[in-house]
């Protein structure tokens, strides 16, 4: 079994800053991509940003030059730093893992989001 642990979200000021954490643990053979997706109410889940392992990374156009998605492969983290938040940002946040388990199995697995709200 895989498991993933958010944390980092909260309430901010439009033009503040946050940081989430997306930690893996469990039965782990390698991860390959770590992606952050964000879905606002009424609204479908989209992809904010994603890591490659080797570190290559992609991001939304709305949130290019404000977010930055980094990964500490040793303890098995992603990471968004999110700058200049703005009231829009407002959504539940939810990282997605592609895992290796060993055994030629891999899968994506979800963490459990965590909300973060931008407003005065």
């Amino acid at each position: 079994q895989v498991q993933l642990v958010e944390s980092g979200g909260g309430l901010v000021q439009p033009g503040g800053s946050l940081s989430l954490s997306c930690a893996a643990s469990g039965r782990i053979f390698s991860i390959n991509n770590m992606d952050w997706y964000r879905q606002a109410p009424g609204k479908q889940r989209e992809l904010v940003a994603s890591i490659t392992s080797g570190g290559n990374t992609n991001y939304a156009d709305s949130v290019k030059g404000r977010f930055t998605i980094s990964r500490d492969n040793v303890k098995k983290t992603v990471y968004l730093r999110m700058n200049s938040l703005k009231p829009e940002d407002t959504a539940v946040y939810y990282c997605n893992v592609d895992v290796r388990t060993g055994g030629g199995k891999s899968g994506f697995y979800w963490g459990q989001g965590t909300q973060v709200t931008v407003s005065s």
